[in-house]
Order: structure tokens, then C-alpha cells, then sequence
């Protein structure tokens, strides 16, 4: 008797670089890749799908309902935001996602950002470009503020392996790492910092947490008020963390001294977005959320990718989410 061979359907191959290499998966399949998929084609392409590979593209509970053969959604990342939990959960579908392939790409970058940002790389390249150089009459000059690293208090909001990883390159250059506590929790235990002291006393502030209802504007107008000591906001996980129009005011108020940010709500921004506007501020950088993406951890992705789903074709899912 034939067996069922199972229809695997990729929904954004475009979300990995081209040079990306996908292994072949182990078992008799077929695979149908999409480069990019529309919201209203997410039902249709999935219909008969037993496997799900999504990095951004949604999947809510409207599609499942076209999708009675669906087995597992394979999310081409960490962050499972995009995908339908509960409904997975009451269809006995298996979400399972990519963990710890960032370890070195995305701190690498939250530094690259401090630093740029710190020492006002940026401001100085471009007035460099300007001439103003020539125009000082000397050796140096000095438009712009530069500030060492060592010494000074760097916050850390989450603490999973990439707010560790953080934590561990401040530490080596002389800084000293809080890890916040939960918002609100007034006696967050021995290992944290109160979420509020954080905020208050940190001279740098670096995001490494899910966006999920609870962390939704973490950072917010009465957050950007209780920085006292008007710090660096960085922020590599997720857009959504922070209310960008409250950065946008914190910015231009100097209520912050900057900000380095790889992800917006929406991605991409609109050229009226508040972090769009910010463009033209020499303490603000924004990266087209490609932290993640070193040549080296995109190939750790998809090679963990299918990893996943050769498991869970043989019974044994891995990094299950739901």
C-alpha cells in the first residue's frame, strides 16, 4: 500500500539570503517554495500542506481552518509571534521554532550600534564628508560627544542566551550588567535588579525580550521619564517593545542621549514612521533588522530548520513551542 508522502510548503524563502544553503530533507516529500507570500494567500497556499515553513508571514487561525493536514508550523526563527498559538494548540498542531543560532550575530551588533553610537561614529563620518575637517584649522575637533564604555552601567531587559551573551561582552570591556527584573515586580530575587532601578541608573539599555501582550510598549512615555541619566536605548529584538513615538519625543527632548534600533512596527516602515523621521539625528541609527543575519547564523538557521522537521517526521519534534 502507497504511503502518504508529505507536502511541505515554505511560505518566505526570500526572508533567507540567497547564498543560504537548505538541505535536502531525509524523507520522501514534496516541497513547494514560495519566495514571498501576501497575507491573502497564506489559506490557499497551505491548504493541503502537512508542513509549514513561515519567517514572517502569519499564520492565524482564519488559514488553519483551510488547513486540515497541517502537522507542524517549522518558524524560520525565533521570535513565534506571527504564528496562532491557542489555534494551533486546539488543532493539535506543532509550532516549533530556531533557538540560540544568534549567539554571536545579534550581540555583535547590539556592540556595533553601541559603540557607533557612543563614540558618534556616524556624526563624525559625515562631517568628515562635509569638509569640516579642513575647516577646523587643526589635528581634531570636537562637534560631538565620545564617551568610554568602561565604567559605565549597561541594562539588560531579558535574559535569555542573547541578553547573556550581552552581558558577557560588557562585562569584559569594564562595564557594569543589570539584569532587569520584571515591570511592576518590586523584589525581583537576588539575580536581578528592579525593572524601575534599571531604567534609572543604567548609562546604556539593551532589549532581549519577546514581544508578547506582557512586554507590548515595555517602553513607554513614563519609562523614557524615570531615565535619569539619559542613556542609549538599543533594541534588537523586537519592534513593538518600545512605543516608537514616545522614543521619537525622548529623542528629540534629550531625554535619551540616543538610540540604536534593528526592528520597527511595521517592518518595513512607512516614510511617515517616527523612527523614519529620526533618520536625520546624528544619536539615532536604524539597521533594516538584519542583526540576526551574519552569513554564518542564517546557515545555522537553516541547517537547524530542517533538522526540526527530519525530527519531527520521525516522532521526535524538537524546540516545541506549542
Amino acid at each position: 500500500m502507497a504511503t502518504h508522502r508529505p507536502h511541505v510548503v515554505f511560505l518566505d524563502r526570500d526572508t533567507l539570503s540567497p547564498e543560504t544553503v537548505l538541505k535536502t530533507l531525509d524523507f520522501d516529500h514534496t516541497l513547494v517554495i514560495h519566495d514571498r507570500t501576501a497575507p491573502d494567500q497564506v489559506a490557499e497556499r497551505i491548504a493541503h500542506a502537512n508542513i509549514v515553513i513561515t519567517n514572517k508571514v502569519p499564520v492565524r487561525e482564519p488559514a488553519l481552518l483551510h488547513a486540515p493536514r497541517l502537522k507542524l508550523i517549522a518558524v524560520a526563527a525565533t521570535g513565534t509571534d506571527v504564528i496562532d498559538l491557542p489555534a494551533c494548540r486546539a488543532r493539535g498542531i506543532v509550532v516549533s521554532n530556531i533557538r540560540n543560532y544568534a549567539v554571536h550575530t545579534v550581540p555583535e551588533h547590539v556592540f556595533a550600534l553601541i559603540f557607533a553610537l557612543r563614540r558618534s561614529i556616524v556624526p563624525y563620518r559625515e562631517s568628515v564628508k562635509a569638509g569640516r575637517w579642513a575647516q577646523s584649522g587643526q589635528f581634531c575637533y570636537f562637534d560631538y560627544p565620545i564617551k568610554d564604555l568602561a565604567g559605565s552601567t549597561l541594562g539588560i531587559i531579558g535574559e535569555g542566551v542573547l541578553g547573556q551573551a550581552v552581558a558577557r561582552m560588557g562585562a569584559a570591556l569594564g562595564m557594569r550588567v543589570l539584569f532587569a527584573g520584571r515591570k511592576g515586580h518590586a523584589a525581583p530575587g537576588r539575580l536581578y535588579t528592579a525593572f524601575d532601578q534599571v531604567l534609572e541608573t543604567s548609562d546604556i539599555i539593551s532589549l532581549h525580550c519577546p514581544l508578547n501582550d506582557s512586554t507590548r510598549n515595555l517602553i513607554d512615555t513614563p519609562e523614557f521619564q524615570r531615565m535619569k541619566r539619559q542613556p542609549l536605548l538599543i533594541n534588537t529584538a523586537r519592534g513593538g517593545l518600545v512605543n516608537e513615538s514616545a522614543l521619537a519625543k525622548a529623542i528629540k527632548s534629550g531625554q535619551i542621549s540616543g538610540a540604536g534600533f534593528d526592528v520597527t512596527l511595521p517592518e518595513p516602515p512607512p516614510d511617515n514612521h517616527p523612527l523614519i523621521e529620526l533618520l536625520e539625528y546624528p544619536n539615532f541609527i536604524l539597521t533594516p533588522h538584519v542583526a540576526w543575519a551574519s552569513r554564518e547564523a542564517i546557515q545555522s538557521l537553516a541547517d537547524q530548520l530542517i533538522d526540526i522537521i527530519n525530527a519531527f517526521q520521525k516522532g521526535e519534534p524538537r524546540n516545541v513551542v506549542s
